[in-house]
């Protein structure tokens, strides 16, 4: 699946600004990319491994 064809998503507290982090989902992966930079391409984690990530943030 192309980036374009990804429903990407940031943080509703970052409001209307750029600079931030976006996800989406592909299937069994998520994708990562940079709102100011929406065509340099994404990075890709398997759905438990990004959960995971997200835990441990949250442990801090």
């Amino acid at each position: 699946m192309k980036s374009k064809d990804i429903e990407f998503r940031k943080a509703r507290r970052s409001g209307m600004e750029d600079g931030c982090v976006e996800v989406g989902r592909d299937g069994g992966t998520v994708r990562v990319r940079d709102s100011k930079a929406r065509d340099a391409g994404t990075l890709g984690f398997p759905v438990a491994e990004f959960r995971r990530f997200l835990a441990r943030l949250q442990d801090r």
